[in-house]
């Protein structure tokens, strides 16, 4: 063993790491870009910059990010980001998304019905003794003592996240916020201008922000680590910084998983999408209120559609696809030439490719076998788990209840949020049918939650006589355990309960011929890279804190050239060339304030950053660690970076709010001024 670790370390000293292009990677912070900025943009951080772009990064659970933008915990993210809950705020009389939100004082402010934020406090290296288990199931026992030892010791909400596909574990630790206040949000008209037309797309005009408060105590959180406003914002060519929690990559992927990926997994994701977005398509269609409560999912859908109709774009063109091959084959003709190595390390490979060939034929299966499209289902299935999984000791449970885990489960299973029957209703049955349709009617998953009866005659019972819309009902179960959901009658409880057997067997195959491969295959791949060019590549994304870089810049594309920033001179343009015909019509107080600000400030702007879904509520920094601007999309060049960097050259730029922008509608086209005076102030 001393041997091979004294062959790893000279080895990884005389072969040349895969170069990285120019701005490339999400970053740890244990290993952030430091070299790059430096080479790159002469960017050097003073003493204890970091720790104040990491305390002041927020992630929240409803899948973005945010940041901290004064010391008295206020909060600045996407109004796409918190338009889950503002839609669940809402009512018939009183819309959030449609019509914006403003708090003056601290006593307006709105609490969010079950949003949390996380604050990342400190991390620790863990993977000596995660990997000196001998057993995937050693593993995570060994991760969950971590965990309870840490929530113990420190009162923190602690995780042990794998990075490199198994080849680090670190142990986050995180400062939790549950009481959430809204203090202002636009009109989703001008948060989201030119609809589904322009996502994706740049020149883009949208002011697509709201801010929140964290408050503990029943007062705002001192939060000394903030963002201070830039006035100005970020110049054409100026160097920036975006910490964020990009959701995931799959950069690291071999061949052979991400030809699965091309060929079965994304074609049958955009299917699952597809059921769902059409039952809410057409429940939308029944009336204006029934459009308001399918909105915010409607939305989502068609933003993820249109994603990953771009990620798979790319892996059908040969020329990328190529550059993956290409790579794999550098790393293991470098090992081949080290006999020791390869013997050790190359199997890895094989043993991915056996696991995959198996995987067409069970992921029908595995992708419709659920009923958690549907609040309703969802919960129920979530509750049954529950009282099944804490009554096993801790270190014996799925990941996600562990004793870690529960309090935020609990938090988001008891919401007071809305439920809407009917288009639950919609949902379910919709579900159910394309999965009767795809599976076939023997199935045991739809043996289970059919039996013989018709789709329609089980839902509709399910949903119309549940109990489960009343958080008591749910709570009395949840404390009830195992003996209390066995005993149901409530038949949505019944139905999560026949068909969590199928579910189960399903999980256990596919922890055993799929995910257990990836995480044994996957450490050998990671110690592989590590040994050949050593840790100069960041690992994939995986919703946690990263480090993402670049320059405010503009580009080519085809025979013209595209400017850095946008203006409100742009924005009322376009609506006019469109004669502000939905979705390019204008709220009308922009309509009323047309000429009576700053109408040549920058409203949104581009930047070379590495960024993916998950960034989206990212602050875009400078070197002063100002807030310039907030990450809200990318450009339609940059769809495939899920499974590559999108070259500066070949035009991928991230989109966001620029600060300037912001500033110039809170002053004078909503009159903010506590609010503007909060972000200001010296």
């Amino acid at each position: 063993m001393k041997h091979l670790l004294t062959l790893l370390f000279i080895f990884s000293l005389v072969i040349l790491p895969p170069a990285l292009l120019a701005d490339e990677g999400m970053w740890t912070f244990d290993n952030p870009p430091l070299k790059q900025w430096k080479e790159r943009y002469n960017f050097v951080p003073p003493a204890g910059w970091l720790d104040k772009v990491r305390l002041a990064s927020v992630r929240l659970n409803d899948g973005g990010s945010a940041s901290f933008v004064s010391a008295n915990g206020l909060i600045i993210t996407n109004q796409h980001v918190a338009s889950g809950q503002l839609s669940k705020m809402s009512t018939k009389e009183k819309d959030y998304v449609k019509d914006g939100f403003y708090a003056p004082t601290l006593a307006d402010e709105v609490k969010a019905t079950d949003l949390e934020a996380n604050v990342l406090v400190s991390y620790e290296d863990v993977t000596a003794k995660v990997q000196a288990a001998a057993s995937g199931e050693q593993k995570k026992a060994v991760m969950a003592e971590i965990e309870k030892d840490c929530t113990t010791k420190t009162h923190l909400k602690c995780e042990v996240i794998s990075f490199y596909s198994g080849g680090e574990y670190w142990l986050y630790r995180f400062k939790k916020y549950t009481d959430l206040r809204i203090v202002f949000a636009p009109e989703e008209q001008i948060s989201f201008f030119g609809g589904d037309y322009d996502n994706f797309t740049y020149p883009r005009y949208d002011l697509d922000i709201t801010f929140l408060r964290a408050y503990e105590n029943g007062k705002p959180a001192s939060t000394p680590n903030f963002f201070r406003f830039s006035e100005k914002g970020a110049a054409d060519g100026e160097f920036i910084v975006v910490p964020g929690n990009p959701g995931s990559t799959a950069r690291l992927s071999t061949v052979a998983q991400l030809a699965y990926q091309r060929d079965v997994g994304n074609p049958l994701l955009e299917k699952t999408w597809k059921t769902r977005l059409s039952a809410l398509e057409d429940y939308a269609k029944m009336g204006e209120e029934q459009h308001r409560q399918a909105n915010p999912g409607i939305r989502s859908l068609r933003n993820s559609l249109k994603r990953l109709a771009g990620q798979e774009e790319g892996l059908l063109n040969p020329r990328q696809f190529g550059t993956k091959v290409a790579e794999e084959k550098d790393l293991r003709d470098k090992l081949a030439a080290k006999p020791e190595l390869n013997k050790e390390y190359a199997p890895a490979w094989t043993d991915l490719e056996k696991a995959y060939s198996h995987l067409p034929e069970k992921a029908p299966r595995l992708a419709f076998s659920t009923i958690s499209v549907a609040r309703l289902g969802s919960i129920a299935s979530q509750i049954v788990r529950y009282t099944e999984e804490t009554a096993k000791p801790n270190d014996e449970r799925y990941d996600e209840y562990r004793d870690n885990r529960l309090d935020s489960l609990k938090f988001s299973l008891l919401s007071k949020a809305p439920i809407y029957p009917a288009m639950e209703e919609a949902m379910l049955t919709a579900w159910l049918t394309k999965a009767k349709e795809t599976l076939g009617a023997n199935d045991p998953f739809i043996r289970a939650a059919l039996g013989d009866a018709e789709v329609s005659e089980v839902v509709g019972r399910a949903v119309r006589e549940t109990k489960l819309t009343d958080p008591a009902a749910r709570k009395a179960l949840l404390d009830g355990g195992k003996a209390a959901v066995a005993a149901s009658t409530d038949p949505m409880v019944t139905l999560a309960r026949r068909i969590e057997p199928v579910i189960r067997e399903l999980r256990a195959w596919n922890e055993q011929n799929i995910a257990s491969v990836e995480t044994s295959a996957g450490e050998r791949i990671s110690k592989a890279r590590f040994a050949v060019y050593g840790k100069t590549i960041p690992p994939d994304a995986n919703f946690n804190l990263r480090l993402s870089y670049g320059r405010v810049k503009g580009y080519e594309e085809d025979t013209t050239l595209v400017p850095h920033r946008t203006t409100f001179f742009g924005l009322y343009d376009r609506a006019l060339s469109f004669d502000e015909m939905p979705p390019f019509d204008l709220p009308q107080r922009y309509k009323d304030k047309k000429g009576k600000f700053d109408m040549s400030a920058a409203l949104d702007f581009v930047y070379t950053a590495d960024t993916i879904g998950g960034n989206s509520g990212s602050p875009v920094i400078n070197a002063k660690a100002e807030f310039c601007g907030i990450n809200f999309d990318s450009n339609i060049q940059k769809l495939s970076n899920k499974y590559w960097y999108v070259e500066e050259g070949e035009g991928g730029r991230a989109v966001g709010v620029h600060s300037q922008g912001i500033l110039e509608a809170l002053r004078h086209i909503y009159e903010t001024n506590a609010l503007v005076a909060e972000l200001t102030a010296k």
